[in-house]
């Protein structure tokens, strides 16, 4: 018994119905999957590729107001530490402060320093010639150069104008001293924890999706907690310091700024960012090699 042109229509409706309905659940079971280290490689690295093409006017207003807004890291550890009452557990408390600052920067997408250690590094792993490594020092000068010009501006602010309540800058003071008075050798150790942990805040944003806010928060939190040394937050501590002549241009230089700069390069790029590369630096490759044969 042959099918009528409506049986016929209507059991080519429900092929398409059930194809789509698989369809829907393959995409669903996709879009539950874990991204690969690989596929995270590559979100991360087409960021870093995008950042270097990214014009230098761009690169230099997007730093500086990291710079700026990274301020909000001490203030919020200031406000915290001004009005926390005297108890144990007020330190681990006063700390969820520092991590104001991180969060407007990274979730407002501007140029700091410190994440640029893994996500322009990875491109240049990729392709190691001297073209792209110049592209990387050229983007790392401007950005931390206009983060630092951002820090300086609003220290400035906060030293030299009402615009703090004078009961916080106690508060500001006090760790601004204890960010800049470890010696040399210990910042730059100190620094090292907190370049691996803004890298894998970087490598875990991809993945993390909607719980960004809380990966940031977390780990920006163990930086303060811990008790490490962070470039960009501390040059605002750095500069207040110095705006108001309580630390010397030397010390600032040789006894913070370097020792920090390095320590954080050093955690961000020579530890996590190599980890990183290594772990996919096979598939890559082998990628590679087949895309020459297709």
């Amino acid at each position: 018994m042959t099918k009528s042109a409506a049986q016929i229509e209507q059991d080519d409706r429900e092929e398409m119905e059930e194809a789509e309905q698989e369809e829907a659940e393959r995409q669903s079971v996709k879009n539950a999957a874990s991204l690969t280290p690989k596929l995270i490689y590559q979100v991360i690295a087409k960021d870093g590729e995008e950042e270097l093409a990214r014009p230098t006017r761009s690169l230099i207003w997007s730093g500086i107001a990291a710079g700026i807004m990274i301020s909000f890291s001490v203030l919020g550890e200031a406000i915290f530490r001004t009005y926390l009452p005297d108890a144990p557990s007020s330190f681990l408390i006063e700390n969820m402060g520092y991590s104001l600052g991180f969060l407007l920067v990274i979730i407002g997408r501007m140029q700091l320093f410190t994440e640029n250690t893994i996500t322009t590094v990875l491109p240049l792993m990729a392709k190691p010639t001297l073209d792209m490594l110049g592209c990387v020092a050229r983007l790392w000068g401007i950005v931390l150069a206009a983060n630092v010009v951002g820090a300086f501006a609003v220290a400035a602010l906060y030293a030299f104008t009402p615009a703090i309540p004078a009961n916080l800058l106690p508060a500001i003071t006090e760790l601004s001293v204890h960010a800049t008075s470890f010696p040399p050798v210990e910042a730059f150790f100190r620094a090292v924890p907190a370049g691996i942990l803004v890298a894998a805040i970087v490598w875990m944003l991809p993945q993390a999706e909607e719980a960004s806010f809380f990966v940031i928060f977390f780990f920006t939190w163990l930086i303060a907690a811990g008790d490490f040394t962070h470039i960009v937050a501390g040059s605002v501590e750095m500069a207040f310091l110095m705006l108001q002549g309580d630390l010397g241009l030397s010390k600032a230089v040789f006894g913070f700024f370097i020792p920090v700069f390095l320590g954080n390069v050093v955690g961000g790029t020579v530890i996590f960012a190599l980890m990183a590369w290594g772990q996919v630096r096979d598939e890559m490759q082998l990628e590679e090699r087949r895309s020459r044969f297709r």
